[in-house]
């Protein structure tokens, strides 16, 4: 008989969806003081897919000069994320799970996500500044990945209970979205759609 891992059975069954969502976060309230217990692998795979969206992107505009600003911005971001990305890691150590309402955790958190958020900008300015030079294959293939790093993103703040959009609640990830499965409204990706696409 095959070994079922636990990794697969969570990807193919519906109850996975509640149990990694359990494992990503955990929100407690106890005498009006609500707590968030984050998963230390989720946030390393939220930071290693926008690295790998930034790598690929990056990748798509070499060779053509005309777009090197775009390039620049994208490499600056990755290398801001990376930094927090490999800081958290240091600090996170074997711990498997932290809480967000621990000054020194969520200083490191919130770093990642704003950097997240700088990668998703710069590829954002890429592909608007591109023009006509990619083709309209890369073109389309850039924006899958602008759009899974999107969805990450909204998950991510969800996960946090954070949002810097606030007047776009209605396109917004909600944690109850993230516990059923659901897609982002805006992007149609689930998370485990997005995390695939970016290598994740």
């Amino acid at each position: 008989m095959s070994k079922i891992s636990r990794r697969s059975l969570m990807r193919t069954s519906s109850l996975g969806l509640g149990l990694a969502l359990l494992t990503a976060c955990t929100v407690t309230t106890q005498n009006g003081v609500t707590t968030i217990t984050l998963d230390v692998t989720k946030i390393k795979n939220y930071g290693q897919a926008g690295l790998n969206a930034a790598a690929t992107v990056g990748s798509f505009l070499g060779g053509f000069p005309t777009l090197a600003p775009y390039a620049a911005a994208i490499e600056l971001a990755d290398t801001a994320l990376s930094g927090a990305l490999a800081a958290f890691s240091t600090a996170a150590g074997s711990t498997l799970v932290i809480t967000y309402n621990d000054a020194s955790w969520k200083t490191r958190i919130d770093s990642i996500l704003a950097d997240l958020n700088k990668v998703a900008s710069a590829i954002e300015g890429a592909i608007s500044g591109s023009g006509s030079v990619l083709s309209a294959k890369v073109l389309a293939e850039a924006k899958t990945y602008k759009n899974a790093l999107a969805t990450i993103i909204s998950v991510f703040q969800a996960l946090l209970g954070v949002s810097d959009a606030p007047a776009q609640v209605s396109t917004a990830m909600t944690r109850a979205m993230i516990r059923t499965g659901a897609p982002h409204p805006v992007t149609g990706m689930t998370e485990a759609q997005a995390l695939k696409v970016l290598g994740v």
